[in-house]
């Protein structure tokens, strides 16, 4: 299993993209947040298909709190099922894996 993972995240708005990244990283769940303005999703919702602006979210952390950022993306997230998906870093920089090692949960 990888050490590190990007969590992406799909919100509706910066405001509840914000709010979730502001947690988690105040929580020592992720060790930064990228938050990407300006998405365009489509989906299928309930038998029809969306086309919506979102705003994407990307959060840096340890493989081991995926579970975590989970649990706490759906507390805030004002998605019923939000879109939570993790993809592994196979390479880091050592200082940049130092660094979110420091800066998240042990």
């Amino acid at each position: 299993m990888t050490e590190f993972i990007e969590i992406e995240i799909t919100c509706p708005d910066a405001a509840s993209a914000e709010a979730v990244a502001r947690a988690c990283v105040g929580a020592r769940l992720a060790a930064c947040a990228n938050i990407r303005p300006g998405l365009r999703s489509l989906y299928r919702w309930q038998g029809t298909v969306q086309d919506d602006a979102e705003v994407g979210l990307t959060l840096k952390t340890r493989a081991a709190l995926f579970d975590a950022v989970c649990a706490e993306v759906v507390r805030l997230h004002p998605y019923e099922v939000p879109a939570i998906v993790a993809l592994p870093m196979v390479a880091v920089a050592p200082s940049f894996a130092d660094w979110l090692r420091a800066e998240t949960q042990p």
